[in-house]
C-alpha cells in the first residue's frame, strides 16, 4: 500500500468512528474516497469544493471553528502555495487547526510539470507559527501520525511521497537511529523518505547515520544525544538547508562542519521522471556519497 493508499484507509476509519472527522477537497483524492465508501457513507464530512484550492482551507477553517477535525489534501503546491495566504489567516491567525495531507512531494507527479511541483513548500509552511510539518518515509509511519493528529487540534502539514524507505523507523517525532559509527564519526540525518538512500551512499564507510520523520519541531535533544563526532550532513527531500535552522539550533557551534544536500535552487524544465530529477538534483546515492565525501570528510 502506498503512501496515498494508506492515507485514504485511515481517514476512511477515521470517518467511520469519529463524528469529529471531516475531510474536505478539491476535486483531487475524491475518487479513493468514493472506492472506500466514505463519501457514501458520511455525505456531509466528505466535502468536495471544486476546483477552488483557497476555498478548500477556508471550508476546512471554519469546520474547525465548529469544532471538527478537517484532514484537507492535495498535491503539495495546490495545497501549501496556492492557498498559503488561507493557512495563514483562516486557521493559523485564527488558532485553529486543520492536517493538511500532500500528495507529489517535490517532483513526484514530474511528467505534469512544475505546476505540480513544489520543492519550497516545507520551507514555505515553516514560517506558519505553530505549524507541525512530517515527512513520513513509509506507509506504516503516515498511519501513525495521521492517527496521532486526529487526537489533537494542532496545525500539522503532512507531506507524502511515491519514495519510501524498506522499513518504517520512528514517527512520533523523535530522532531515530539507522547506524552508528566510532566516537568520531561524521554524523548524517536523514529526513523521511532519504534514509535508504543514505544508507547506500554510506554503507562501507564510518558514519553514524540519524532518521526523522519530523522536520518541525526537530527533536533537538534527540539529534544532541546521539550524533557521534563534529560533523553533520543533513539530507532533505525538499529545498536544500531548508532544515538549517532547526538542526543550527540544537547542534550550535559543536559541529565544525555541516553539510546541506537537498533539493537546488533553480528550475528543471525537462519532465522526465521523479528518478531523473533525483539525479540531476544530485539526490542518489552516488551523488550523496560525492557530497559527503568532499564537505565533511
Amino acid at each position: 500500500m502506498s503512501m496515498r493508499e494508506r492515507f485514504t484507509s485511515v481517514v476512511t476509519d477515521l470517518l467511520d468512528g469519529d463524528t469529529r472527522t471531516a475531510v474536505v477537497l478539491a476535486v483531487i483524492g475524491h475518487a479513493g474516497f468514493e472506492e472506500s465508501g466514505a463519501t457514501r457513507r458520511h455525505p456531509r464530512r466528505v466535502i468536495d469544493v471544486g476546483i477552488r484550492e483557497q476555498a478548500m482551507v477556508g471550508v476546512a477553517a471554519g469546520l474547525a471553528l465548529e469544532g471538527m477535525r478537517p484532514f484537507v489534501h492535495s498535491y503539495a503546491p495546490f495545497l501549501v502555495e496556492r492557498p498559503f495566504e488561507q493557512i495563514k489567516l483562516d486557521l493559523a491567525h485564527q488558532g485553529v487547526g486543520s492536517v493538511l495531507v500532500s500528495i507529489g512531494a517535490s517532483f513526484d507527479a514530474a511528467a505534469e510539470g512544475r505546476t505540480h511541483q513544489s520543492p519550497g513548500d516545507v520551507a514555505l509552511a515553516s514560517t506558519i507559527p505553530g505549524m507541525r510539518i512530517e515527512v513520513p518515509g513509509h506507509p506504516d509511519e503516515v498511519e501513525s501520525m495521521l492517527r496521532r493528529a486526529a487526537r489533537t487540534d494542532e496545525l500539522t502539514y503532512i507531506r507524502l511521497s511515491t519514495q519510501a524507505n524498506r522499513a518504517a523507523l520512528v514517527a512520533d517525532g523523535s530522532i531515530g537511529v539507522a547506524r552508528i559509527g566510532t566516537a568520531g564519526a561524521a554524523t548524517v540525518l536523514a529526513i523521511g523518505p532519504m534514509l535508504d538512500p543514505v544508507l547506500e551512499a554510506v554503507a562501507d564507510l564510518d558514519m553514524t547515520v540519524l532518521y526523522s520523520s519530523t522536520a518541525k519541531p526537530l527533536d533537538r535533544a534527540g539529534l544532541m544525544a546521539a550524533r557521534t563526532g563534529d560533523a553533520l550532513a543533513v539530507v532533505e527531500p525538499y529545498l536544500e538547508a531548508t532544515s538549517a535552522a532547526e538542526v543550527l539550533s540544537a547542534i550550535g557551534p559543536s559541529c565544525v562542519k555541516t553539510a546541506w544536500i537537498g533539493i537546488r535552487h533553480g528550475e528543471l524544465r525537462r519532465y522526465g521522471t521523479p528518478e531523473d530529477h533525483r539525479v540531476a538534483q544530485g539526490l542518489d546515492p552516488g551523488a550523496i556519497r560525492a557530497r559527503i565525501a568532499r564537505d565533511l570528510m
